[in-house]
């Protein structure tokens, strides 16, 4: 998963071998809130599921679901919901958007309770069972399912129920009734029946997202296999924008299967939503698809193609190649691991290198990107790699919630330098990436695996110190050791610059300051949330501000800057004194006059050789 501004990206199942029935040979699974008791429900076989989504429906917004099965007789059926969608590491309890719960058999209905929060206990006749109920699809969210008045989408994790403590390879149908001319997009195949769609297990089944409605869906073939791309609403991404999005598709698809060897999917969804109420966005990656949602201002950005390129690449390293904590996954708890860095963090790695392998960006842009993570960890406290991985679940409040992702990314880069180093280029984090891959798919790989096979293509070189220090532990990255052996340095200069003290969002009417720091140039005058700003001294807020006001202001520290806002549609000036604050830049720098090998390696970097 991979997010920008105030959202944020994520992933899901190993395969199970199909089976007819669903039997009762899995380990029993535990409820997220349901303590330690052990739940089995009686085996089923013959699992369909039915989601209904038409023009009342979307009034509504409400998704209608039913599932039938076969019981072999009347031992208490329990059917579950997942609380989570792999990938968004957190617990969302989707049993609590349930509606109209209803069991029946053979024209009358069935008794039914509750065995704990997201577990319903059916008392099934022998025969055919359906279960049905409307799933409310108001959130907005990559993990959820989302309704407007002609689309929905929604996740499996969402709305297919699983018999809780079986095996999850049961095969089933999803048939899917709308309206005639909408149209529907996901991952799923697709059958000789019309909108009815298959999966081999369970895991496949909730993996694997859908889009209903009027939307634009195109498809071209990339490396010689379909890709689609569905984005809603329509029109929301066309003429230019859409073919500069199948242009970086065309372009970031082989730097990262070359790191693999080979491309696991017979096609692959794209889909996508654009509202205009965001600020930021986020993406969730899938087995063959994935789910991005975003502001429609980054149609113009880099971040499209990055956060994309992230996607894409969980393709691999996290749907096929992730940590043994997460194999297989379990929908009914929280599956904490300590190995999200590599999980997502590297992920974020190659999304760059793919970028710039493949000409969608160029060397200083990698720079710059790289630069950014740097100054996002020097920002927040110091935190362990593993530690941050753990505690995603738990959301923590300063800061380093999601700082697997950057910290992750430039532990990336440090292995891949010295990886290159002891190897002058022969190998690279690549191989360490197609090794692990290539012997650990379908069990997970452990810590000790990871380790060796960075040690195996760094020809014997021991990280156990590297690890110690940098991934188990809080020390900071020896950038000026290790960046210079790929011809990069990072300089460091003390600043002292003018600083307004404000946070602001931009809207229809303006900058908006949405946070005033106490004791700053900006409290002292007054200024409040709310406040639209117009200038200060004599310039405006506009595109370019704060270089002007640092060039104007950056040897001034006392002078008049007035604050002219406007506060419930009146004018005012505020009178505000210039306040200098000291901080360290860092500058991530190639050196020009690096040494041959270094020069290498950081062409190796760039170029995938």
């Amino acid at each position: 998963m991979r997010s920008f501004a105030t959202i944020v990206l994520m992933t899901l199942g190993s395969a199970c071998a199909s089976t007819a029935g669903v039997g009762a040979s899995g380990a029993g699974l535990e409820g997220a809130l349901g303590g330690s008791r052990v739940l089995v429900s009686a085996p089923i076989q013959d699992v369909r599921y039915e989601v209904r989504f038409d023009r009342l429906r979307a009034l509504r917004r409400s998704i209608g679901v039913t599932m039938t099965f076969r019981a072999a007789g009347t031992a208490p059926v329990l059917l579950s919901l997942p609380a989570w969608t792999p990938g968004a590491y957190e617990l969302s309890f989707f049993a609590g958007r349930v509606h109209d719960f209803k069991v029946t058999a053979a024209g009358r209905e069935l008794v039914w309770d509750k065995v704990d929060p997201d577990t319903w206990r059916v008392r099934p006749v022998a025969g055919d069972v359906s279960v049905s109920f409307s799933y409310r699809a108001d959130s907005l969210d990559n993990a959820m399912a989302w309704a407007r008045d002609d689309f929905v989408f929604f996740n499996g994790t969402n709305l297919f129920m699983y018999p809780e403590g079986l095996a999850a390879g049961f095969a089933a149908t999803v048939k899917i009734e709308t309206e005639r001319e909408w149209l529907v997009a996901t991952g799923m195949r697709g059958s000789a029946a019309t909108r009815t769609y298959g999966a081999a297990n369970f895991h496949e089944l909730v993996d694997m997202p859908v889009f209903i409605g009027v939307f634009d869906l195109d498809s071209a073939q990339v490396q010689d296999k379909w890709m689609r791309l569905a984005t809603y609403p329509a029109e929301s991404m066309v003429g230019e924008a859409r073919t500069r999005f199948w242009d970086h598709l065309q372009k970031m698809m082989p730097p990262m299967s070359a790191v693999f060897g080979d491309l696991p999917y017979d096609s692959y969804t794209n889909l996508i939503v654009f509202d205009t109420t965001l600020a930021g966005g986020s993406a969730l990656e899938h087995a063959n698809s994935h789910v991005g949602i975003y502001t429609p201002f980054i149609m113009e950005s880099v971040l499209l193609p990055s956060i994309t390129a992230h996607e894409i690449f969980h393709i691999w390293n996290v749907k096929r190649m992730r940590p043994a904590d997460m194999v297989p996954y379990r929908y009914d708890r929280a599956q904490p691991t300590p190995w999200l860095w590599v999980s997502e963090g590297i992920t974020d790695y190659y999304a760059d290198l793919a970028l710039v392998r493949g000409g969608i960006m160029d060397s200083v842009g990698f720079l710059g990107i790289t630069q950014d993570k740097i100054d996002e960890v020097s920002n927040v406290p110091a935190v362990a790699l593993e530690d941050a991985s753990l505690s995603t679940w738990v959301k923590p409040d300063d800061g380093t919630g999601y700082l697997y992702y950057p910290k992750g990314s430039l532990a990336g880069l440090l292995l891949d330098i010295q990886i290159r180093d002891a190897t002058d280029n022969a190998a690279s984090l690549d191989d360490v990436m197609r090794d692990v891959y290539r012997t650990t798919v379908g069990r997970g790989f452990s810590g000790a695996e990871w380790w060796a096979a960075v040690s195996r293509a760094a020809k014997g070189v021991s990280f156990t110190q590297f690890n110690t220090k940098y991934i188990d532990g809080r020390e900071p990255f020896p950038y000026d050791s290790v960046l210079p052996l790929a011809g990069m340095k990072l300089r460091v200069d003390t600043l002292r610059e003018p600083v307004i003290g404000i946070s602001t969002i931009a809207d229809s009417m303006g900058v908006r300051v949405t946070d005033v720091t106490p004791g700053s140039a900006a409290g002292l005058a007054g200024l409040q949330p709310g406040d639209y700003l117009i200038s200060f001294g004599a310039i405006r807020v506009t595109e370019g501000f704060g270089e002007r006001f640092r060039a104007r202001y950056g040897k001034s520290p006392g002078a008049d800057a007035p604050a002219l806002v406007r506060r419930d549609g009146t004018e005012l000036t505020l009178p505000m004194k210039v306040q200098l604050d000291e901080r360290y830049s860092q500058q991530l720098e190639f050196v020009r006059d690096a040494s041959a090998k270094a020069a290498r390696v950081r062409a190796g970097i760039l170029r995938g050789s």
